[in-house]
């Protein structure tokens, strides 16, 4: 009795089939898992007033089982410059591009804005299962919707719906606040700036608004 083989046509058709079985469930054959994080920490450093520009230090922890990536946005309206990465467990600095949507919705980030870039930075490690790769980036943002002066310069006003869980806005030296529009802790630094944080206990973004003015 002759034992039945498959063939290379019969084979090819149920590679199709499994493959039209995965976009059916929303699958893509050999698509990268959805990028997840946690214990994100965001750091706003306002730079010199008239400027509309603030440095940003942002904490993160790769948590997608297997990445070699992450993808961090760059928001629409501001200008990113003076870019850089580093390994929270080395301090080493690490490689990184800008690319589009595409590269983003490849490497998991779902739902990545059409009209967005990001940086794509390459892992120190690839996150092992049930572990994690910390990661610093900095970067620094020119956005005048964001960071406006009044009065001459004498009143500075940062105004911006943060997303992330823990903040902190640190004001140019020599500036007081005057108004805050959410709960938050003050802390005198030790260059003398005064740093505003605040932890988000809602499910929605915070639309923080920081007011501050030149002292005298």
């Amino acid at each position: 009795m002759t034992t039945p083989r498959f063939g290379t046509t019969c084979l090819a058709g149920l590679a199709l089939l499994a493959g039209l079985g995965a976009a059916a469930r929303g699958q893509l054959p050999n698509a990268a898992p959805a990028q997840t994080e946690a214990d994100e920490y965001t750091r706003y450093e306002l730079l010199a007033p008239g400027t509309a520009k603030f440095r940003i230090l942002y904490e993160v922890t790769a948590t997608t089982p297997g990445a070699a990536f992450y993808f961090n946005p760059i928001r629409r309206g501001s200008v990113a410059s003076d870019e850089a990465v580093y390994d929270r467990a080395t301090g080493g600095r690490l490689r990184f591009d800008v690319v589009g949507p595409a590269e983003a919705r490849a490497g998991g980030v779902a739902g990545a804005d059409s009209g967005q870039q990001y940086i794509r930075v390459r892992l120190p490690r690839p996150v092992p299962r049930d572990g994690e790769v910390r990661i610093l980036i900095d970067k620094t943002y020119e956005d005048p919707r964001s960071y406006v002066t009044e009065e001459g310069g004498r009143v500075i006003v940062f105004s911006r719906s943060l997303g992330i869980k823990r903040n902190a806005v640190v004001l140019p030296a020599g500036y007081e606040l005057v108004a805050c529009n959410y709960p938050s802790q003050l802390r005198t630094e030790g260059d003398g700036r005064l740093a505003v944080s605040f932890i988000n206990v809602g499910p929605a973004p915070v639309p923080f608004v920081v007011r501050a003015r030149r002292l005298p």
